[in-house]
């Protein structure tokens, strides 16, 4: 019997903005003192897994906490920007209070919408869950498929991405988002291909250190 490949997805750690609610996408908002704490906390529990390969988006804050991943791991990261987080367009460096006095109507369409990344295309400028899928769904299914059977590969990247990713990999359907809370900073999921005709199948869904935030975007 084939041993299963192993993709785990890490979220990076918090961030400035994180900790006050405000959007950042494609903004390159880089980790703060707490973010640097469980990215270092982490690392170990990364390293444990074996990765046999790390990837990450490019952004700052999904770079500097591979960077800790690799330094425990031993391994080179390869950044990749079809890694990163949603393009949320106006509503960039916004709370969700800012956001909705700056742009009422558009705020009012986003909350009908659903008020989650998953409906982010309801926010002028911002890319739609489709636009991201189209773009990291190819490099998740590359760096899986870049490991040896048996063997372990991590990519760091950002929580909405990788939610509306997993779902995808998994073949559930969007609505199916409800059911999973988002990523913790530093949380991470794994997946294997032990799954039926080898597809994936859900292993562990958002092990985080315990001082992790909650609730936090990007």
């Amino acid at each position: 019997m084939t041993p299963p490949r192993t993709l785990v997805l890490l979220r990076h750690g918090q961030t400035a903005w994180n900790a006050e609610g405000r959007a950042q996408g494609h903004l390159d908002i880089g980790l703060d003192d707490l973010g640097r704490a469980q990215a270092t906390a982490v690392a170990p529990a990364v390293a444990a897994l074996r990765p046999d390969v790390l990837w990450s988006s490019d952004l700052a804050r999904a770079a500097t906490t591979a960077a800790a991943v690799s330094e425990a791991c031993g391994l080179e990261v390869r950044h990749d920007a079809r890694l990163r987080e949603y393009d949320v367009g106006e509503r960039a460096g916004l709370t969700i209070p800012e956001f909705a006095a700056a742009y009422p109507a558009e705020h009012a369409a986003w909350a009908a919408a659903g008020g989650s990344f998953e409906h982010a295309d309801a926010v002028p400028g911002a890319e739609s869950t489709a636009d991201v899928l189209g773009r990291i769904l190819p490099a998740l299914r590359e760096v899986l498929a870049s490991v040896e059977p048996g063997g372990t590969a991590c990519v760091v990247g950002h929580g909405a991405a990788l939610k509306v990713a997993t779902i995808a990999l998994l073949g559930w359907d969007r609505t199916a988002s409800t059911s999973l809370r988002g990523m913790d900073n530093c949380g991470h999921t794994l997946l294997d291909d032990a799954g039926p005709d080898g597809s994936l199948r859900l292993v562990a869904w958002n092990r985080t250190p315990d001082f992790a935030p909650r609730e936090s975007v990007g």
